[in-house]
Parts: structure tokens; C-alpha cells; sequence
């Protein structure tokens, strides 16, 4: 009874976006490209009420993400080239493919461990007909993330660090190449290649670097607008205050623990 119920609200909404299509004027002016980046928009929005665990807030996001879904679909089948019911399909395809343990007669202990991820990957390989495993990883990604889904496919292979201290000599390497550097060109080569070896090294130590990186952000911003606090209780423009007053309000903030 409740999937009926849910089948039913579906389809509400994907007749709603329809008619909004053809009687909204915005909605009828909007391609796939106009509204690609309300995409990621939704998508952290969603990320940040889930790392908040606000449900009311997931509710309202998730829901912001399935509109978009719908919207490309709708945009799609007026343009004759498929329909929300063609990506339900596909998607339906796939993770009955991808679980031949539950769908098949596999049994998922033949599957356990690094085997199974070989497996996984063979199979998502095998079925986009893919020439390289890294084929597929979208180069909009944000840059850690993407760095991190290559390193991720390529040690699925074997190709990998074996342990975190041979990568912090790498970044001791690559450090020193940067400061060798001599011209920007050659620093702008270096400083990527240092980043990418200190975002393996995150990997190494099982740290995802993005939360890290946004962790560190985080601390800064504490930090200086406990700076900016000091400043209005003295009563100075923030841009007059000295460097070393700054630097010396930034340690005390990090002394209390922000």
C-alpha cells in the first residue's frame, strides 16, 4: 500500500513539472545547461544538512535534489530524447547488475574484501565500456575529490603507496622540487604536484582531505573573527591594526581552542 502511495506522489510530481514546462514561462525558457549548476548547488546543500543531521533540512534538500532530477528528465523528453521513466529504468539495470549476490547466484563471502572491489569495478568498467578504469571520474569535480577518486581507481589495481611514510617522503620531495623552482610555470607544476602527493597522503592515513581542508577553513575563520572581536573591543579599524597584534590575537584564539 505505501509503495502505491509513493508511486502515486511520484507521479504528481513529475505531472506538476510538466505543466509547469508548458505554463510557467521560466520553467518552459530552461534547458539542461541554464540549470546544471543548481545541480551542485543542491547537492551541498543536501551534504551540509546531513553533516548537521537535521532532518528537516534533508527533507527539504533531498527534495530540492529530486526536483532537479525531474526538471532534467521533463527538459529531456520535451526535446524527444528520453523520459524520467528511461533513467528509473536504467538505474533499475544497474543495480541489478551490480549485485549479483542478491539478484544472482553469487554469494557475496566470494566477493569480501579487496576482491570485491576489484570485482565492482570490472563490472562498472565492463558496462560503460570503458578503455581506462579512470574513465568516468567528471573533471568538474572539485579538485580534492577528483584527486582522490583517480588515487582511489588506481590503487584498486595495486598502483599505490605501501604505507604513509613512504608518501611523506614523496612530499619531501616534491617540496623540495617546489622550492626550486624558478619561474611560475614551473612553481605552479610543483606546487600540483605537492598537492596531489599530500592529498595521497591524507589517503594514506585514511583522512578524507576535503573534510580536512575544510576542518582547517573552518578553524580559520574562528579564529580570525576572534581577531576581528579584539579589534572592535579596542575600538581600531580591523585594517589598522599591526600585523604582529593580528598574528598575536590568532595565537590566542588557537590557545582557547578555536
Amino acid at each position: 500500500m505505501e509503495c502505491r502511495e509513493e508511486g502515486k506522489n511520484f507521479q504528481r510530481l513529475v505531472d506538476i513539472m510538466a505543466r509547469l514546462r508548458k505554463e510557467c514561462p521560466w520553467d518552459r525558457e530552461q534547458t539542461s545547461q541554464s540549470i546544471k549548476n543548481n545541480l551542485i548547488e543542491e547537492a551541498y546543500e543536501l551534504f551540509e544538512a546531513i553533516e548537521k543531521n537535521d532532518t528537516d533540512a534533508m527533507i527539504e534538500e533531498l527534495g530540492d535534489l529530486l526536483l532537479q532530477v525531474v526538471f532534467h528528465a521533463q527538459i529531456k523528453k520535451d526535446e524527444g530524447k528520453f523520459d524520467i521513466n528511461d533513467v528509473i529504468n536504467a538505474l533499475i539495470d544497474k543495480l541489478i547488475r551490480r549485485h549479483p549476490h542478491v539478484f544472482g547466484d553469487q554469494k557475496y563471502e566470494d566477493l569480501e574484501g579487496e576482491d570485491h572491489l576489484k570485482k565492482w569495478e570490472l563490472i562498472k568498467q565492463k558496462e560503460k565500456k570503458r578503455e581506462s578504469i579512470l574513465e568516468g571520474i567528471p573533471a568538474r569535480m572539485p579538485a580534492l575529490m577528483r584527486a582522490v577518486k583517480v588515487q582511489k581507481r588506481m590503487s584498486k589495481v595495486g598502483f599505490d603507496w605501501q604505507n604513509p611514510q613512504e608518501v611523506m617522503e614523496k612530499v619531501e620531495e616534491e617540496f623540495n622540487e617546489l622550492k626550486e623552482a624558478k619561474n611560475p610555470e614551473e612553481i605552479k607544476h610543483e606546487l600540483g604536484d605537492l598537492l596531489l602527493t599530500i592529498t595521497n597522503l591524507a589517503r594514506a592515513y585514511g583522512i578524507d582531505p576535503e573534510e580536512a581542508l575544510h576542518e582547517a577553513t573552518d578553524r580559520s575563520i574562528r579564529r580570525f573573527n576572534y581577531i576581528e572581536k579584539k579589534a572592535k573591543e579596542k575600538n581600531i579599524d580591523l585594517k589598522e591594526m599591526p600585523l604582529n597584534d593580528m598574528e598575536h590575537y590568532w595565537q590566542e584564539a588557537k590557545s582557547k581552542g578555536l
